[in-house]
C-alpha cells in the first residue's frame, strides 16, 4: 500500500542510478541515520556503547572489507585476523613513534599500510583459486600473527608482548582507551564506518567494482572481455585489506584498548567475519551490517535468556550458547543460503505486491 514503484518516474540517468531510488527506501535511511546520529548518543550507557555499538560498527567495517574479497570479487580469504592485526599494530607503532600525528590520519595510514600488506599476499591469487586460495591466506593468518609474537620491534620490547593504546584525542576529545568519553568513541566510529561504507556501495557501482564482480563470476571470461585479472585481484585485495585494516585499528585503539596478537587477532576473528558474510549475505554492503549485528547481538541475547531468564551456571551456559550459536547458523544457511539481505529483499518485494499474492 506504501510501498510503490508506480508513478514514480526518473527524468535523469543520476536520479535512475541513485543508491535509493524508492523514495521510501530513503527516508527510511536517512531516519535510521539520523537516529544512530543524533539520538542513540545521547541515550545509550556504557554498557551499550561498549559491549554492543562499539562491536557491531567494528566488525560491520571488517565485514564490508571481506565482502569486497569475498562477496564482489570470489576471492575466499581467511586471513581477516592477520588483516585486523597489522592494522591494530601499524597504529600502535605510528601513535608511539609520531605523537603528534593525527588520530583519524593514523588510521588511514594504518589501512594503507594493511593494503600493501594484503596485496603482497593476494599475489598468489593470480595463479590458483578457491580452496587453495583460501590455504594461502590462511598461512598469511598463522605467519603474521607469529610475526608479531615473535619480534619484540612490534609490541616496543614490553615484557609482556601486549600493545596498549596511548591517550588520543580528536577535536579536543578523548577518544582512545577505556579512558575515552563513550559518546565521543561511538560518534568517531560511526562517523568512519558510515563514510567507508558509502564509498564502498559507490565503488562497488563503479567500473571497478563491475570488474571484480566479473571476476568472481567467471574469471576466464571476464579476461575474454578485455578485464585484466591482475588488476582487478589486487584491487580487491588492496581495497578489502585497507577497509580491514581501518577496522583493526578502531577495534584496537577506540573499542579494546589493548591487544595481544595470538588472543586479539587470532584465527577465530577470520572465521567470525567469515560467517558475518555469509549469514548477512555475499555481495552485499547490507548483508555486512546485518551479519554483523547477528553475529554480536545473538550471543548476548542467548546468555541473558540461559543466564537470567533460565537460570543456568554461566560455564554450562557458555557451551549451551556455543552449540545453540552454531544450530542456528547451520539452519538459517540451510534455510536462506543467500543470507538476511536476502530476505529483506524478499520482504521489500511481498510489500511491492501487498495485498495481492505473490
Amino acid at each position: 500500500m506504501f510501498y510503490r514503484e508506480a508513478g514514480e518516474f526518473k527524468t535523469s540517468y543520476a536520479a535512475d542510478q541513485a543508491i535509493f531510488p524508492i523514495p521510501q527506501d530513503r527516508w527510511f535511511v536517512l531516519g535510521l541515520v539520523g537516529v544512530a546520529f543524533l539520538v542513540l548518543p545521547w541515550i545509550v550507557n556504557d554498557y551499550w556503547t561498549n559491549s554492543i555499538l562499539l562491536p557491531f560498527l567494528v566488525y560491520a567495517l571488517a565485514a564490508i572489507g571481506l565482502n569486497i574479497l569475498t562477496g564482489y570479487c570470489g576471492q575466499l580469504s581467511l586471513g581477516t585476523g592477520a588483516f585486523l592485526a597489522v592494522g591494530g599494530y601499524s597504529f600502535y607503532k605510528l601513535t608511539t613513534a609520531f605523537p603528534d600525528l593525527n588520530i583519524l590520519l593514523a588510521m588511514m595510514l594504518s589501512g594503507g599500510i594493511t593494503a600493501g600488506v594484503g596485496m603482497l599476499f593476494g599475489l598468489p591469487s593470480l595463479r590458483i583459486k578457491g580452496f587453495y586460495l583460501a590455504v594461502a591466506t590462511l598461512a598469511a593468518q598463522f605467519f603474521i600473527i607469529w610475526l608479531f609474537y615473535k619480534v619484540p620491534w612490534f609490541y616496543n620490547y614490553n615484557a609482556t608482548g601486549q600493545i596498549t593504546v596511548p591517550p588520543r584525542e580528536f577535536l579536543g576529545v578523548l577518544i582512545t582507551g577505556p579512558e575515552g568519553v563513550n559518546w565521543a568513541k561511538y560518534l568517531y566510529t560511526l562517523t568512519i564506518v558510515a563514510v567507508m561504507a558509502l564509498v564502498a556501495k559507490n565503488l562497488a557501482r563503479s567500473a571497478v567494482g563491475r570488474s571484480w564482480m566479473a571476476i568472481r563470476d567467471m574469471d576466464i571470461a571476464a579476461e575474454l572481455i578485455g578485464i585484466r585479472p591482475l588488476q582487478a585481484k589486487l584491487s580487491a585485495f588492496g581495497v578489502s585489506s585497507f577497509y580491514i585494516g581501518v577496522a583493526g585499528a578502531l577495534m584496537f585503539a577506540v573499542y579494546l584498548g589493548a591487544a595481544e596478537s595470538g588472543e586479539t587477532f587470532g584465527i577465530q576473528q577470520s572465521f567470525d567475519v567469515l560467517f558475518m558474510i555469509i549469514i548477512g549475505g555475499l555481495g552485499t554492503i547490507l548483508g555486512s551490517f546485518l551479519g554483523a549485528g547477528f553475529l554480536v547481538l545473538l550471543p548476548i541475547a542467548l546468555e541473558l535468556v540461559l543466564v537470567e531468564g533460565l537460570g543456568m551456571h554461566t560455564g554450562f551456559a557458555e557451551q549451551v550458547k556455543f552449540i545453540l550459536l552454531g544450530s542456528l547458523i547451520i539452519f538459517f544457511l540451510i534455510v536462506e543460503p543467500h543470507g538476511l539481505a536476502r530476505l529483506w529483499q524478499i520482504g521489500k518485494e511481498k510489500l511491492r505486491l501487498w495485498p495481492f499474492p505473490h
